[in-house]
């Protein structure tokens, strides 16, 4: 699979489907304390100040389980009038590359639900780059398959294990990232590397 897009904020790989696997990376400009929900009896998790990210699935070809919708919603927070920078740029980028109908519309309310919701709603984090893998073949499977690749690198481990993995029991798609700009800059070719070793 190869990159069919890239700019700034967004990579993507594929062009066919309207679903598929997603990463968000995130900043956390300062340390927080975090109630997940009900993840670990609702106690508070310290969040230190640094990058995250954050493995997910939408496989629906539409409604609100498809890829531009379920990642509108998390560039949205639950005060519909705080939404996170790139929620713009993606409803304008998605139905430029054929993803999602145009023009896509926001949610008009966000209720949290899943562990990431709990940290996208802070004010503290920023969403600074998605990356799409847009396939129907593979779902939650590629999903796991992508969070432990990403935890077989010494710079990333879980920020507590069995967060954000409700689809892999045991496993954790809620990762922290201690890595240099290189590191990052390099991600989209090491990453395209590991999907294609990924059987179809």
């Amino acid at each position: 699979m190869e990159i069919t897009y890239r700019d700034a904020h967004f990579c993507c790989w594929g062009n066919q489907s309207q679903g598929g696997v997603y990463l968000l990376r995130l900043t956390v400009s300062q340390p927080i304390l975090v109630c997940f929900g009900r993840f670990q009896n609702g106690r508070p998790l310290p969040v230190a100040a640094g990058e995250y990210v954050y493995v997910g699935s939408a496989l629906a070809a539409k409604g609100s389980t498809s890829l531009a919708r379920r990642l509108l919603r998390h560039a949205s927070r639950s005060d519909n009038a705080n939404p996170h920078s790139l929620r713009q740029e993606m409803g304008q980028l998605f139905p430029e590359i054929g993803l999602g109908p145009g023009p896509l519309l926001s949610p008009v309310r966000k209720t949290l639900r899943w562990h990431v919701d709990f940290l996208l709603e802070e004010s503290a984090v920023n969403l600074t780059t998605v990356y799409l893998i847009r396939t129907t073949g593979l779902g939650v499977s590629l999903e796991t398959a992508v969070a432990h690749y990403l935890l077989s690198w010494p710079e990333v481990s879980p920020l507590a294990v069995g967060l954000g993995s409700s689809d892999n029991p045991g496993g954790t798609h809620l990762l922290h990232v201690t890595a240099d700009p290189a590191w990052w800059a390099a991600f989209p070719e090491q990453f395209t590397a590991f999907l294609q070793g990924v059987p179809a």
